[in-house]
């Protein structure tokens, strides 16, 4: 009797302890609507020159990185981030026009903590009036979920090979 006690109270005290370490279920597209709308966000917010809402966007740390097509453009860490945000997109002389978004996966770690995206970007803009556009931009990235909220911590545009080749016999020609 007294080791079926024992093993009945060993058996409780591991079910409610291997209970207390389980996660709660994800709600996977839930997860994934508000990663599509930081992402969104990261590029639309220009339009208005929310800058509060792009600050949202993003980790507020050193490991924040943007690879840029060129490398003035890339960053390392929010201080850098708020500084061009400021020196660049803040100015008069730079008009967001519009974005799109087109084609975006979004991938969810098992765990619901960690996501990835690509996508195709078209973003039109002016610089001292006159176009500045990135059209069908490759655009990767990585979001961490901080204090409960889904952050990018890491992003890349680039262009193809071959938008590359026609822009620079366009130039030529």
């Amino acid at each position: 009797m007294k080791y079926s006690g024992f093993l009945a109270l060993t058996f409780l005290t591991l079910t409610i302890m291997g209970c207390g370490e389980m996660k709660p279920e994800i709600d996977v597209e839930a997860e994934k609507a508000l990663i599509k709308e930081v992402v969104e966000n990261s590029i639309g917010w220009a339009v208005t020159k929310n800058k509060e809402l792009s600050y949202s966007c993003y980790s507020h740390d050193e490991n924040l990185f943007w690879f840029s097509p060129d490398d003035a453009g890339t960053l390392k860490g929010f201080k850098a981030f708020t500084e061009i945000t400021d020196g660049f997109f803040m100015l008069d002389d730079f008009k967001a026009i519009r974005s799109e978004v087109r084609e975006l996966y979004i991938g969810l770690s098992k765990s619901g903590d960690a996501a990835w995206y690509h996508a195709r970007l078209d973003d039109f803009n002016e610089w001292k009036g006159k176009p500045a556009n990135w059209e069908d931009v490759r655009w990767t990235g990585v979001l961490e979920k901080q204090n409960g909220k889904w952050v990018i911590v890491q992003m890349h545009f680039s262009f193809s090979h071959e938008q590359m080749v026609k822009k620079l016999t366009k130039a030529e020609g």
